[in-house]
């Protein structure tokens, strides 16, 4: 089994996968890597309209502005997106955390 490093379009985070893993992945978002936090975030912005080829590098796109958004890091602007899209879905019955009370990484 061979394994790759390869880094996410969209956060930058980079992680050790194997070939067949890379791409699987990158057959779902047109021929971009997208780490596991990235790629739900890009796959609920897909569910919003039926995609096609387009839409998968506009939702990636826009996935990839807000990673680069100057926040502290990538893996907190991830989270950050991810915890905004479980809120959405949850209609905004979730908690919120504030800055100041949010655990450091």
């Amino acid at each position: 089994m061979d394994i790759e490093s390869v880094r996410c379009a969209c956060c930058g985070l980079q992680e050790d996968c194997t070939q067949e893993y890379i791409g699987n992945v990158k057959g779902n978002f047109g021929g971009k890597w997208l780490c596991g936090l990235c790629s739900e975030a890009v796959r609920d912005e897909l569910s919003k309209d039926k995609s096609g080829q387009d839409e998968i590098e506009e939702a990636i796109k826009a996935h990839r502005e807000f990673c680069r958004m100057p926040l502290s890091s990538p893996a907190v602007r991830v989270a950050d997106g991810m915890k905004e899209m479980l809120r959405r879905r949850s209609g905004g019955k979730m908690r919120t955390t504030t800055p100041s009370k949010a655990h450091p990484l």
